[in-house]
């Protein structure tokens, strides 16, 4: 052990070295890995959105920057980090998936989410006040979804974003 983790270790922040290794995310979180581009629509607005998606911490957590722009207005631009990760599931579950949002809203644009693997990719939902965001990922070889709904206390869906992005070359 590296004696700058000891009072990590004793601060309950790192695992020891006999712990077992993190769960990392399942594979259709980290098949995101790379760069991206496209466009799309947030309420209604044109949009061009560029990802680039790496895995951080060692490989137990993926790091996806998103940046986007309003077609009409360049200056009118947005960006988030999300941090995925794995979560432990009982046999026969779907793999489960933690998820860290921060955006250029600054701390009140934070969230803590969960999600799963589904049948076409995932979906984490995160939480803010009396409503959740669903974020749905699919992705078909070189080509990723990304589609964004709003869904009240009562259950009901209303759109928010969508984009359709194709894989490219990292800068």
């Amino acid at each position: 052990m590296c004696l700058a983790q000891a009072p990590l270790l004793a601060a309950g922040g790192a695992h020891a070295a006999e712990d077992p290794p993190p769960t990392p995310p399942p594979v259709e979180v980290e098949a995101l890995a790379g760069c991206w581009k496209g466009q799309g629509t947030v309420m209604g607005k044109p949009v061009t959105i560029a990802l680039k998606a790496a895995p951080i911490v060692g490989g137990a957590m993926m790091l996806v920057q998103a940046d986007s722009a309003a077609k009409a207005d360049p200056t009118d631009a947005y960006a988030a980090h999300l941090l995925l990760g794995g979560r432990k599931t009982k046999a026969g579950e779907p793999a489960a998936i933690v998820g860290l949002w921060a955006d250029s809203f600054g701390g009140d644009g934070a969230s803590q989410g969960a999600g799963k693997v589904t049948a076409d990719g995932f979906e984490v939902t995160y939480p803010y006040g009396e409503t959740a965001f669903v974020n749905r990922w699919v992705r078909s070889g070189e080509h990723l979804g990304w589609s964004i709904v709003m869904r009240g206390a009562g259950g009901k869906e209303q759109g928010f974003a969508s984009y359709e992005l194709d894989r490219v070359g990292c800068p």
